[in-house]
């Protein structure tokens, strides 16, 4: 099928009060009824009012296996033709770090730079001045992590003072914390090492290479128009549609490296592709190894540079994904997560453990692909894959609805369809 289904319910789609997978050796089916059983399960979770809409791709290098949309870009709104802008919310973090590590490999900038050599205004800052580049790519830098500084800072200076004065939980190094703060100075050092501001930076050592044409920071009113809605803000009275949702990021201006990007499911299709072909057109292979292993071993969270590895507990995309897999999370309910290519012996071609240098409205379910084998038996190479998943989970509100349930779920059902 392509495009939308109507409001008929998918097979094997029926509500039956969770979201959560069933067990391994009952869930995936035959390989041909896979993607179906994937659209199904969001679905489900539509129904069960955990988002108005969804997006989702699996694929490889080679392209697509399966996508597929659903839902309406808001509860009573328009349905989804596949043409939507969604508010990546962190995702955004590892394609600043992208550019982070493109800019290092022509020599802009240097991954053990400090704060200090680029930010004046930290030089005198106790403990801050010394914290590197390659530590707020792995959220090492000791910086906080959940920090509404839009509370009490109205506008950017005024928030970016705030942020200077915020302690430090831990020694740069020592420890691991997921820190949106750290991403924030992250982009503030690429605009100055570059005397470029973050969204053209973006554009170019990213989005231009790979063809990611209408990944933006702050979307134009055209833009706007298709983009997908968030939340019905309180702080903004307003039901935000085509506004970055984070409110960190609206003091800033919308362009910052921690969220702000948003982009169509075409465009993380690209995104995911290359990285399943081990970055191809955007990094050499050592720097490609090098992003993705893990630089935080003996600490408590895997951590690659600007992406999260696959923790043996609390994983958000579950236990289906291999140890080497890696990705990001938008808390606007978004996802991308990569499985590096491995040989026959089940050695990774790079990954974390490679030396590394409630509401009415039709489903709609629309679903491409078949569903191909992933090889890998016999000494095959096994190819590299992605997972891209995009909601509006905290739409009309961020309250808690099972959302990271049906993530796992996903990832689960997804991982199925390279199995014979």
């Amino acid at each position: 099928m392509s495009g939308a289904a109507g409001g008929r319910t998918p097979r094997g789609a029926e509500w039956t009060g969770t979201v959560c997978p069933s067990p391994p050796d009952r869930q995936t089916g035959p390989p041909a009824d896979r993607p179906a059983r994937l659209a199904a399960l969001l679905a489900a979770g539509r129904r069960a009012g955990i988002y108005s809409a969804a997006a989702w791709s699996v694929g490889t290098a080679v392209g697509r296996e399966t996508h597929g949309h659903l839902g309406t870009r808001r509860w009573g709104g328009a349905e989804l033709n596949g043409t939507e802008l969604w508010d990546l919310a962190s995702v955004t973090k590892p394609i600043v770090g992208l550019a982070a590590l493109r800019l290092a490999e022509t020599g802009a900038l240097r991954l053990d730079d400090t704060v200090g050599a680029y930010l004046p205004e930290y030089r005198r800052v106790p403990g801050k001045a010394d914290i590197t580049v390659t530590q707020l790519l792995t959220h090492t830098s000791g910086l906080p992590g959940g920090t509404p500084l839009w509370r009490a800072h109205s506008d950017r200076d005024g928030l970016l003072a705030a942020l200077r004065g915020l302690p430090l939980r831990g020694a740069p190094g020592t420890v691991v914390e997921y820190s949106s703060a750290g991403f924030v100075l992250l982009g503030l050092i690429l605009e100055r090492a570059t005397a470029t501001g973050l969204d053209e930076l973006v554009a170019t050592q990213v989005c231009e290479p790979l063809g990611m044409r209408e990944t933006v920071f702050a979307p134009g009113a055209a833009a706007r128009d298709r983009a997908v809605s968030t939340e019905l803000c309180t702080w903004r009275g307003r039901l935000v549609t085509g506004q970055v949702h984070d409110e960190n990021a609206v003091v800033l201006g919308g362009v910052c490296g921690h969220a702000g990007l948003f982009a169509p499911l075409t465009d993380m299709d690209r995104l995911g592709r290359a990285l399943a072909a081990g970055g191809d057109g955007l990094l050499s292979a050592p720097g490609f190894a090098r992003m993705t292993a893990c630089h935080t071993e003996g600490l408590p969270l895997r951590r690659c540079l600007g992406w999260q590895g696959r923790d043996a507990v609390g994983s958000p995309v579950g236990t289906a994904m291999g140890p080497s897999s890696y990705g990001h999370t938008g808390f606007t309910g978004t996802s991308l997560w990569v499985e590096p290519a491995v040989d026959g012996s089940g050695a990774d071609g790079a990954g974390v453990n490679g030396s590394g240098a409630d509401r009415a409205g039709a489903d709609g379910a629309g679903v491409n692909g078949s569903g191909a084998d992933r090889a890998g038996a016999d000494g095959a190479r096994a190819e590299g894959r992605y997972y891209v998943l995009l909601t509006n989970r905290v739409h009309p509100s961020r309250a808690p609805r099972r959302f990271p349930a049906v993530r796992r779920a996903f990832h689960h059902h997804a991982a199925a369809l390279a199995r014979p």
